[in-house]
Order: C-alpha cells, then sequence, then structure tokens
C-alpha cells in the first residue's frame, strides 16, 4: 500500500495481538475503525511492511521475546524494517521488549528485580517533554504518572540509539524512543475488563492487590491511555501529511 494514497482520509493502523489478555483498551477509541488487528496468537500471518499502512502497533502479551513461537522474530524483523522506513510505531509491554531487541537492546528473563504488576509510578525523563507523542501526554509540571505494570520480564539495555524517556523505581526502561517508533514497557492500554483477565492469572492475593490499586487510579489511568492513544494517531496523520489534530 502506498501511504501517500491515505491523504486526508483515516489513517490505516495494523495492530499486532498475541495474547488474548492483552487488547486495545483504552486505545480502541482513538485509533478507531481504521484498525486491522492481526491475532498472530490464532495463527495470522504477518503482513510483509508495505502491506502495515500508515502505522504499527505492536501490543503485550504473555510471551518471553525469544520464545519458540514462529511468528516473534518475523516479528522483531517487521519492527526493524518499520523503524528504517519511518512507519510511525507504538510497542507496548511484550511489543517494547520486542521493539528493544530488534534495534539492538537487550531483554532479561525474570531479572531479580521480579514482577512489576499493578499501578507504579512512571517517571518521565526531559526528553518525554519533546517526544512526539508523550509531549502531548506528560504533565510538566507532576513529571509523574501513574500507571500500570504488568510484566516479569524486563529491557535492561536499551538500542545504542533510543531516546530514554522514562521509569519506574523497580525498573529503568519504562519509555524509549527509536526513530519512528514509541517503546512503552508498562501497560497504557489498561483497562477494568484487561485488569480483570491479568488478575485471573494471579493468586488470590496478587490479584486482590492489582484491583484494588487498579480501583484507586482507574479514571488517571484511563484518562493517560485515551491521551496516548490519541497522541500517537496524531503523530500518524501528521506522517501521512493530513492536518487535522496534527
Amino acid at each position: 500500500m502506498n501511504r501517500t494514497e491515505n491523504l486526508r482520509t483515516e489513517p490505516v493502523v495494523t495492530v499486532v495481538q498475541s495474547d488474548p489478555d492483552f487488547g486495545l483498551g483504552t486505545l480502541a477509541a482513538a485509533i478507531g475503525d481504521g484498525a486491522r488487528v492481526l491475532r498472530t496468537d490464532l495463527g495470522e500471518v504477518l503482513p510483509p511492511l508495505h502491506e502495515v499502512g500508515d502505522a504499527l502497533v505492536v501490543l503485550g502479551g504473555g510471551l518471553a521475546v525469544h520464545a519458540d513461537a514462529p511468528w516473534l522474530s518475523d516479528l522483531r524483523d517487521l519492527l526493524r524494517e518499520a523503524v528504517s522506513a519511518g512507519v510511525p510505531v507504538l510497542a507496548i509491554g511484550l511489543g517494547a521488549q520486542l521493539l528493544a531487541v530488534a534495534t539492538g537492546g537487550r531483554v532479561e528473563i525474570a531479572p531479580p528485580p521480579g514482577p512489576e504488576r499493578g499501578v507504579t509510578s512512571l517517571y518521565w525523563r526531559r526528553g518525554a517533554c519533546d517526544d512526539a507523542v508523550l509531549g502531548r501526554v506528560v504533565d510538566v509540571r507532576a513529571r509523574t504518572t501513574p500507571v500500570v505494570g504488568h510484566h516479569s520480564d524486563a529491557i535492561v539495555d536499551l538500542p545504542a540509539e533510543a531516546v530514554w524517556l522514562g521509569s519506574s523505581s523497580l525498573y529503568p526502561f519504562q519509555g524509549f524512543r527509536v526513530g519512528s517508533a514509541l517503546g512503552l514497557q508498562f501497560q497504557p492500554e489498561a483497562d477494568a475488563a484487561l485488569v480483570a483477565g491479568w488478575a485471573a492469572h494471579l493468586d488470590a492475593d496478587q490479584a486482590r492487590t492489582l484491583r484494588t490499586e487498579f480501583a484507586l487510579h482507574e479514571e488517571e489511568v484511563a484518562r493517560t491511555g485515551a491521551a496516548l492513544g490519541a497522541a500517537f494517531m496524531a503523530q500518524v496523520r501528521a506522517s501521512i501529511g493530513d492536518p487535522v489534530d496534527a
């Protein structure tokens, strides 16, 4: 698909979902009807880059970045190609880990700090305020934002060309940019339905803590997720020459 064909039309976004418990959540409304959700966990085949459309979103999941799934290496290749071509990318959770590895970073399986689950404070670095997406989301007065984390593996080395954008007290590399791609280790898409699905896989105490923490911060988490989705789509529209919301 020629990206210029979408001038002043609703952008076409390919969303790669690899786990039934990790959907678009709070991002769904912003990404809109132009989203094509591709389910690799159900055997759907990744498209070549020229069929991705105007942007690529890679969601989270329970797999490790080097798990024995035939599509994982293809997805790393697709992410690398998208960055090289300047296609806007939003990579979340597992997607951010795949983006890091695809562009020269490193992910550690089950690092010593242990799993990061529940609401945590995201500390924004200076570059976040200038980022094409996060600059529309970050509150420069607060400098921190409550977000939901839900991962056991973690990015431990960023790609050499990455801009480091955010950290938590447990894991430093929560947000980074590599060219046209934004990687987020936390889960901005978290909503009540997704959190309930994640809690179902935890023991009773962990599930109770996750649900309680989320309920206390649900409104702010939802605002952040919606704002981030809208900001990403503004970047996508700007990339195809559509001034609307850009």
